[in-house]
Order: structure tokens, then C-alpha cells, then sequence
């Protein structure tokens, strides 16, 4: 005896692509109906075929189309599938924008990153006490100890740099130190930088030896680093003392040159600004310096990169300067040839 299986309804439509595409019925809330109740069907009943396609009947588009439901199950293959998303855009698609927004929104704004106000400037009594305990840190303490003080005098000087009172001898001869340190050397330019702000510090960092810690340790720093510290040179050689101990220094021209030829333009500036220091006191007495004419050769090609207008401006004021002393040395050269000669030609007549 066979008996009838039941069979359930579905709702069928006409496309006018595909055949026979199912779909579930679904409420006006976004959420699917529930299953209408079964019934089994007598031998009796007719099963009538669906109509066929028409193209010419199909509804026109609706105005806002809303995303496709994809959960139910259909026979519907890959092909199926991209059309739907072709000829119904989703309303977040990338490449079609929402047309409910106006034109030339942006659908992703960029993040606002609000910065708060700077720190209030320490009072001179607050600063007294922060010398004092960094002192004592920087003189006495263990290594993590020293970082730890230069860590406190960089979030304390840095935003705000002092005028008054004069940093005390002892802290600045533990930045200097710190300056050679890897560790250290980070934090210790950005506070050298920011005292020798002070026209009064910068004596104090001339006698702690900065000028010369300088020299030694920029072409070891990274690029950030050397420019901060090269700048502290800079100032530190508008006092006489500070610029004095530079044209000293042996290693104070090949450092600057080099430092010339490889930072970018900010530090470029920096080191043209020093050499305009080093040979604006006249020629130089100490032979290991580079000959005047491949100083003024390294200037001339730094000028020729990327270079500030300030940068620039010293450059000329470099080369002007370097040409007048070759020049000297080509006249005081000529001189010594013409005594020579005379010399001996006063020898041949005896």
C-alpha cells in the first residue's frame, strides 16, 4: 500500500533569466515567516505546471533596493549569485556610494585625534628641586637610576624649556656624560637642547665639555638624536667660550662634513651653521683640518640637495668666507715662491 508523502509548498516566481527560483517568504521586519501547515495532497488533486518566463511582464525596479536574503537554501548556482549583487548594489558597497548621502561624503571618516593642552611651565622653586634630586640621580645612582632622572628632566624641561635659574654645574656635567651612553643619549640631547636655550646655560654646558661630546659622539646617534644635538652646538658656540673650544677640536671639521653630507635639511643646516663658526675666526692652525678647498667642494654639493632657505643662506656666507682664505693662501703661496727665488738667485751670483 503506498501512501502519500507529504510535500511542502514553496512560493514560485518567474525570472527572466533563470527558471524556477525559489525564495522564502519574507516579513516587511527583515525576518522570515513561518512555515505554512502542510497538507497532503489526494491523487486526485492536479499538480499545474508554472507559467513561463515573460520577459515583458517583469516589475520595474524598485527604487531602493534592499539587500538579498542568502540564508535560505536554492538552487541557485555561483553565476546566480554575482548577478543578484550586480543588479541589486548592496546600500555599503564601495564602488556604488549610498545615494541617500550627499555628494562627496565621506562613508569612513578619518580619526580626530585631540591632543590636550601642554603642561603648565614649572615654578622656579619646583625647578630648584628637580635640579637638585636629578643631581644627586645622576651623580650617585645606579644605571636604571640615571635614565630614570633623565627620563623625569625630559618630560619636565622639554615641553617648557627654563630661563631661570642656570642649570647647576654638576647636573649638566651627568647629561654630558649620559650623552656617550646608549641608553642615555636619546633623552640626553633633548635636554641639552633645552637648556642651552637658556643664554645662560649654554656657559655652563661650554665648562661641563659639551662642545667637545658633541663632536665626538654625533656621527653615532641616530638621525633625531644628532639633529637635537647638533643644534645644542650651535648655541652653545654663540658664546666666545663655546666657539673657541670647537675650532680647538681636531675632529670638528671632518665631523661637520660628514654630518653635512649625510643628515637632512634641518641638521644640513645645523652643521654648515658650525662650520661658518669654525672658519669665520680666520684660517685654521691645526693641520689635521681638510684642505679649505674640499671644505668649500662638501659645502657646494650639500646645497645642492634638499636644504633650508636658512641653510642656504649660511652656505653662501661659507663659501664667501672660504674663498677669501684661499685666495690668501694662494697670495701668501706666490710670496713664498717669489723669496725663494730671489734667495737663490742671490746664491748664484755669489
Amino acid at each position: 500500500m503506498k501512501t502519500n508523502q507529504p510535500k511542502l509548498k514553496t512560493q514560485l516566481f518567474s525570472c527572466g533569466f533563470f527558471r524556477h527560483c525559489t525564495q522564502t517568504v519574507v516579513s516587511p521586519t527583515g525576518s522570515s515567516a513561518p512555515h505554512p501547515p502542510t497538507f497532503a495532497l489526494s491523487q486526485s488533486d492536479p499538480i499545474l505546471p508554472s507559467p513561463p518566463p515573460q520577459l515583458d511582464t517583469l516589475p520595474p525596479p524598485p527604487h531602493r533596493p534592499s539587500q538579498p536574503d542568502f540564508s535560505s537554501s536554492s538552487s541557485s548556482s555561483s553565476t546566480s549569485q554575482s548577478f543578484t549583487q550586480w543588479r541589486f548594489p548592496l546600500p555599503q558597497s564601495p564602488i556604488l556610494p549610498n545615494p541617500n548621502q550627499p555628494h562627496g561624503f565621506d562613508p569612513v571618516p578619518e580619526p580626530i585625534t585631540h591632543f590636550g593642552p601642554p603642561p603648565p611651565p614649572i615654578s622656579s622653586t619646583e625647578l630648584q628641586e628637580l635640579f637638585h634630586v636629578a643631581e644627586i640621580q645622576l651623580s650617585t645612582g645606579s644605571d636604571p637610576d640615571q635614565l630614570a632622572a633623565l627620563q623625569l628632566l625630559e618630560r619636565s624641561l622639554v615641553p617648557n624649556p627654563p630661563s631661570d635659574p642656570e642649570c647647576p654645574p654638576e647636573l649638566m656635567s651627568g647629561v654630558v656624560r649620559n650623552l656617550k651612553t646608549k641608553a642615555g643619549a636619546k633623552p640626553a640631547t633633548k635636554i641639552l637642547f633645552a637648556l642651552c636655550l637658556a643664554e645662560g646655560s649654554r656657559h655652563v654646558a661650554v665648562e661641563a665639555g659639551a662642545v667637545g661630546a658633541v663632536v665626538e659622539i654625533a656621527a653615532e646617534l641616530d638621525d633625531a638624536a644628532a639633529e637635537r644635538a647638533l643644534a645644542a652646538l650651535e648655541l652653545m658656540c654663540t658664546v666666545a667660550e663655546g666657539a673657541a673650544e670647537l675650532r680647538a677640536h681636531a675632529l670638528a671639521v671632518p665631523v661637520m662634513v660628514a654630518m653635512m653630507g649625510r643628515m637632512a635639511a634641518r641638521a644640513k643646516e645645523y652643521a654648515i651653521s658650525v662650520l661658518a663658526v669654525i672658519y669665520a675666526g680666520g684660517a685654521l692652525e691645526d693641520q689635521g683640518a681638510p684642505p679649505v678647498e674640499e671644505v668649500a667642494r662638501a659645502v657646494a654639493l650639500a646645497l645642492q640637495g634638499n636644504c633650508s632657505a636658512r641653510g642656504r643662506r649660511k652656505g653662501a656666507q661659507l663659501l664667501k668666507v672660504l674663498q677669501e682664505q684661499q685666495d690668501e693662501e694662494e697670495q701668501d703661496e706666490d710670496g713664498e715662491v717669489e723669496v725663494e727665488v730671489e734667495v737663490e738667485g742671490k746664491e748664484n751670483e755669489n
